[in-house]
């Protein structure tokens, strides 16, 4: 690591326009800032090209981007899950728990009161006094108090140490809830993706189902010709073999079906009982929405909130430095106090049993045994952590977007050769089918014509899901949707 990251501490510095390629650090108290290079630059634009070359129509801006899909179930499906999800309900609680460290952090710089009452009862002996009349006997008195106080301490931040260690933990807190927006972000993304897969679960058995269906009309056509005598053995075993593979391949694709039901369940904080399989019964997946405009400028993703949550922590970092160094300065603390003391309760409203003190000390650190020192080594070194794990975010980010757009190119392409695959093994096995009923072609030739149209139809509405999956990703990595406005 460079030393100039160990000379500065970081102070709040807003994500510049251009995809924060730096982060300004600098000492509160000290020099002017100086600049952290983290050698991740914004590209200029994205290498994956987007397919649109103007902003699609689209949901309204402040509409959620997963009602761009145009499924109604689906968004009934993420309102659910962003308000029963147990994990959202803890990140929820922890905004919490950072707010109240805040409010401890604050309260150290404000004069602290306390309010103190007491009463006692107290006999003491006076032995060895000559007391006349007394010889044989020990002298002791009596007496009663009472008293009533109020306290006042505070430390003078004279080196800026509580401040920033307020300061810290407000950023702790906005951190938090950042990480709140990232996992209401990633719920919706997982709850989009669980829900298609379960559309495709249910249109993988449908496929299945007529596909056995399918095959036991060829087996049974096949018996019935071999009963007769026109045709062989063989064929008889191939065609019961064939109905038997699509009765094993049906069971699969029912487990699947239950597995991503029971997932999405899940996702809804809902006992996973698979009760909404019934939902799915006959539904298609949803259209792929317009592609994403060509022209969207990097500095989108600075709306993620995993940068977000990154960039606050590195910001409390460089707070905890100025809290290491503070340490090292002394401390000056002011206490005071004022009430009553007397031998009766009365004596409290008396204003002649006043009693009051007040001081001031001044507390210099000498010898720690170097603790101090390595508590600014400490926050350095932690500081220089989050600033490369910052780094590495931007980075992943960038990637992730990358990604997506591929991704959704390659699939879109893979897709529309299916489609044609498709189309045509659909009809090359209606053309076997009559060939062999017409005895012009071999049983073999049915089977491989079946079985080409049917994992063609199969890996066809797979594609299909996967490139909704990578819409999904394209928003995820993006931290959301987009606008028109984003790309001018």
């Amino acid at each position: 690591m460079t030393g100039s990251r160990r000379r500065h501490l970081a102070t709040r510095s807003p994500l510049p326009a251009t995809g924060a390629a730096l982060i300004l650090v600098a000492c509160a108290s000290g020099p002017p800032p100086a600049p952290l290079a983290l050698g991740v630059e914004p590209p200029a634009s994205w290498s994956a090209p987007a397919a649109g070359d103007a902003p699609p129509a689209g949901p309204p801006a402040d509409a959620p981007w997963w009602s761009g899909f145009g499924d109604e179930e689906l968004d009934r499906m993420v309102d659910l899950a962003l308000a029963a999800n147990r994990d959202l309900a803890a990140a929820a609680a922890r905004v919490e728990a950072a707010s109240a460290q805040a409010r401890i952090a604050g309260a150290a710089l404000l004069p602290q009161a306390a309010l103190g009452a007491d009463a006692g009862r107290r006999r003491q002996n006076f032995i060895g006094l000559p007391i006349p009349g007394r010889e044989g006997g020990v002298l002791s008195s009596l007496s009663t108090t009472f008293g009533g106080s109020l306290g006042l301490s505070w430390e003078a931040d004279l080196w800026g140490r509580l401040a920033a260690g307020e300061a810290a933990a407000l950023s702790e807190l906005s951190a938090s809830r950042a990480d709140l927006d990232g996992a209401r972000l990633s719920l919706a993304g997982q709850t989009a993706r669980a829900w298609f897969a379960a559309i495709e679960a249910a249109g993988q058995v449908d496929l299945a189902e007529r596909t056995l269906e399918t095959r036991r009309v060829t087996r049974d056509q096949i018996r019935r010709r071999f009963e007769a005598g026109l045709r062989s053995a063989l064929d008889l075993r191939l065609a019961i073999a064939n109905h038997a593979a699509a009765e094993a391949a049906l069971a699969g694709r029912r487990r699947q079906l239950d597995a991503s039901v029971r997932r999405l369940e899940l996702l809804l904080s809902r006992y996973p009982g698979a009760e909404l399989a019934g939902r799915l019964a006959g539904r298609a997946l949803p259209a792929l929405p317009p592609a994403p405009p060509a022209g969207l400028p990097a500095e989108l993703v600075t709306r993620r909130p995993d940068l977000a949550a990154v960039e606050r922590r590195l910001e409390a970092a460089g707070l905890g430095i100025r809290q290491a160094r503070a340490a090292l300065y002394p401390r000056l603390s002011l206490t005071g106090s004022a009430g009553r003391l007397g031998g009766e309760v009365g004596d409290l409203l008396d204003s002649d049993f006043s009693v009051w003190s007040i001081a001031s000390s001044l507390l210099a650190p000498l010898f720690q045994g170097g603790r101090l020192r390595a508590g600014v080594e400490l926050a350095e070194a932690r500081y220089e952590e989050l600033a490369e794990r910052y780094a590495q975010t931007v980075l992943r980010a960038f990637a992730e977007v990358e990604l997506a757009l591929a991704a959704e190119e390659h699939l879109a392409g893979q897709a529309a050769a299916l489609a044609v695959a498709a189309e045509q093994s659909a009809e090359a096995e209606r053309q076997a089918e009559d060939r062999y009923r017409a005895g012009l072609g071999p049983y073999l030739a049915v089977l491989e014509a079946q079985r080409q149209a049917a994992d063609t139809r199969s890996r066809l509405l797979e594609t299909r899901r996967q490139l909704l999956d990578a819409r999904v990703d394209f928003h995820l990595a993006l931290g959301g949707g987009w606008s028109a406005e984003a790309t001018r």
